[in-house]
């Protein structure tokens, strides 16, 4: 991606937010509250659908790339231990997020069953079934990782990780995409090279951490690069086409077809490209997007347009949104399972969804703001 060997002297300068990153961030996450309630008719129309990676792999590229923006430069700015405090800080941030999900999606679906009768198909029954206390703790221990409650996780441990990352970039970033994409070939090769998950016996964590962190460590070369190329990656056309070409590719063998009532046009009878190792198909299908998108001066423009300020929003507080989404998902996939997916109930749903995650971004933005503004030093007592 024509990242630089080392790391560069701009990584010294106080880090600037990416509206291209803030704006795929924020229709990731909206995009995973659509597809994490099950028989969702919008569903249909989310990324998945049109190709082999989805919002997952998005989540967690960009995810490498803000760690390397928020923390890279801070390592050379402030220091080995205050960043180091920081990193520690957000992880345990994050580690209360899952762990408050964890616990209000407990109590919810113990709720519903009680006055329901009905038996979840769905996320948490593996702990319920462990009992609620036991489960939590298998839970909170990350030793049991319910469907749905999965990639904060990974995040905690991938973000644990990022020092040493940054370190190795500092000697060499092909090097450290070399060993890292050894890892993820080792997990794709055998995959019992995973971390215990004790709702999934055989298989362990779904979101196989050996396999995901090659997103993140090319999320965070990415950051260097687009640095390196003043926000752009180098345009080339035969790469562009090359990136074309295979998405096209991606479209006619792994578009929704029946699901879209039209003839299907696949041209391989293969299986669908398993998500848990992000398998070959699934990791060129996300570098294609990503290519294009860091590489198009037009993206970056359309990414500053007013009418995706929320949008942009909620990129920027993805943990917040990320935690309403998935409390949203929770509430409809139980009203899908209690009272089945009629028009009526699907439009309440998803709008309802959207009205609280855009809702809550644009409060926090709007907070964040007048702190930023109450922070500024005033002109006459500046120093």
């Amino acid at each position: 991606m024509g990242a630089p060997d080392r790391l560069s002297e701009p990584e010294r300068k106080k880090p600037v937010r990416d509206a291209r990153v803030d704006v795929v961030r924020g229709f990731a996450l909206l995009t995973i509250f659509v597809d994490h309630i099950p028989r969702n008719a919008p569903a249909l129309l989310t990324l998945h659908n049109f190709g082999f990676s989805d919002a997952a792999e998005i989540f967690v590229l960009l995810a490498g790339y803000s760690s390397m923006i928020a923390y890279g430069g801070l390592f050379r700015r402030s220091g080995f231990w205050t960043t180091l405090i920081r990193i520690a800080k957000r992880c345990g941030r994050i580690y209360l997020f899952h762990a408050g999900l964890l616990l209000a999606t407990l109590i919810i679906v113990r709720i519903w069953m009680d006055l329901t009768g009905l038996v979840p198909r769905f996320g948490v029954a593996p702990l319920l079934e462990m009992g609620l206390v036991p489960g939590l703790l298998r839970g909170l221990a990350l030793n049991a990782l319910p469907n749905y409650l999965d990639i904060l996780p990974l995040y905690i441990l991938l973000l644990a990780l990022f020092p040493l990352i940054y370190f190795g970039m500092q000697n060499g970033v092909w090097g450290v995409l070399a060993l890292s994409g050894t890892l993820w070939l080792a997990a794709n090769v055998d995959h019992t090279l995973n971390l215990p998950n004790a709702t999934a016996v055989d298989d362990g964590w779904y979101f196989n951490p050996f396999a995901w962190q090659f997103l993140f460590v090319i999320g965070a070369a990415l950051a260097l690069a687009i640095r390196a190329g003043d926000g752009l990656l180098p345009r080339s056309n035969w790469a562009a086409a090359a990136a074309g070409l295979y998405l096209g590719f991606g479209l006619v063998q792994g578009g929704s077809w029946v699901d879209w009532g039209l003839p299907d046009l696949r041209l391989l009878a293969i299986e669908a490209p398993d998500k848990s190792h992000v398998v070959p198909l699934r990791l060129l299908h996300i570098l294609a997007l990503t290519y294009l998108v860091f590489s198009t001066p037009a993206v970056a423009r359309v990414c500053q347009w007013r009418p995706l300020r929320l949008i942009d929003a909620c990129g920027r507080h993805s943990l917040e949104i990320f935690a309403a989404g998935c409390l949203a998902a929770l509430i409809g996939r139980i009203l899908y399972r209690t009272f089945d997916t009629s028009w009526p109930l699907q439009i309440a749903v998803n709008l309802s969804g959207f009205a609280v995650m855009l809702t809550l971004a644009s409060f926090l933005d709007h907070r964040a703001r007048g702190r930023t503004a109450n922070s500024r030093p005033s002109a006459s007592g500046a120093t």
